[in-house]
């Protein structure tokens, strides 16, 4: 398994959990239903790429290729600028974290189509 992927996976995955946690027991009252549900498309899509993630590093362990180590650094930075700006804009109100979020998504998709790339040279 690739160290530094599956070490970033890690600290996901357990921030994942954390703020899944927080915001089911500590914001549920605290925040309005619509900024409750903007930060659990954050903490759902933080899930689904560092899953996604962890894939890439055992798959990089067998086959090392940059297209694996793109898709991963596409992956984190994703999770960063989407899931993150979706975080800020839930917890502050402030709009001015809303145009961060696609940035975030067009890694996700960037991340993706270096999976596809990577499969297709294999």
């Amino acid at each position: 398994m690739n160290q530094w992927m599956a070490a970033l996976a890690s600290v996901f995955g357990l921030t994942a959990v954390a703020l899944g946690a927080f915001a089911a027991h500590g914001l549920k009252s605290r925040l309005s239903e619509a900024s409750l549900a903007v930060f659990q498309t954050g903490v759902t899509y933080q899930f689904y790429h560092t899953l996604a993630l962890l894939a890439v590093a055992i798959v990089a362990a067998q086959a090392p290729t940059r297209w694996w180590s793109l898709a991963a650094i596409l992956f984190s930075v994703g999770i960063v600028f989407f899931s993150g700006s979706l975080y800020a804009l839930a917890l502050t109100g402030i709009k001015w974290f809303g145009p961060i979020t696609p940035l975030g998504g067009l890694c996700f998709m960037a991340g993706w189509l270096c999976l596809l790339i990577g499969v297709v040279r294999q």
